[in-house]
């Protein structure tokens, strides 16, 4: 198998303010920057192959400086987008309670079961990484991947690689510029680790 390196975006004045991005134009905070210097330094040595990201303009904005600092072209990649939650798009988790009150204790203490019409599940955006990432794998082997994306989506592609279920979402935790390497032994055993 592949090695795939999975970043989350750089920090974000949404992520200052705990407001959700969603899909807006959010662009990275002056944090966010420095943190995706210091992401390209730890990444310099690991020999990446291939830099892939979602459209949202934080995610580019992180992959292309990744890029740059590589020296690896970037592809965008739809699959790899935050998940679709369009009504609560630039708005403070307070404003989601004091507006959608019912569907946020749902989203916050059984992620799994959140289920709108017009929006996304976590399955579905489960479904559209994970498959996005093992066409990415069978086009060649050995491979180094990294797939810069949103806490969502990473959460997502790590419990598939482990294994786990999608109620375990929550105790998935990826900082902002964090990475996480996911390989496979020679015994065919995964293992998700932090750099």
């Amino acid at each position: 198998m592949s090695t795939i390196y999975l970043v989350r975006h750089g920090i974000t004045t949404a992520n200052k303010e705990d407001r959700f991005a969603g899909r807006t134009g959010e662009e990275l905070h002056a944090e966010g920057i420095k943190q995706k210097g210091q992401v390209g330094e730890k990444l310099r040595s690991e020999n990446i192959t291939a830099i892939y990201c979602g459209p949202a303009k934080r995610t580019m904005q992180s992959a292309e400086m990744l890029g740059s600092l590589l020296n690896i072209p970037v592809s965008v990649l739809a699959e790899l987008d935050e998940i679709n939650i369009p009504h609560w798009d630039g708005l403070t988790k307070d404003e989601i309670r004091k507006q959608f009150g019912a569907q946020y204790p749902t989203w916050l203490s059984a992620p799994q079961d959140f289920d709108l019409a017009g929006c996304e599940t976590l399955a579905q955006v489960q479904s559209r990484a994970v498959g996005t990432v093992n066409q990415l794998l069978a086009s060649a082997r050995e491979q180094k991947i990294l797939l810069v994306s949103h806490l969502i989506v990473l959460r997502c592609l790590v419990l598939f690689f482990k294994g786990l279920a999608l109620n375990d979402f929550r105790s998935i935790k990826i900082d902002n510029g964090s990475i996480l390497q996911i390989s496979e032994n020679e015994n065919g055993q995964v293992s998700v680790r932090y750099l």
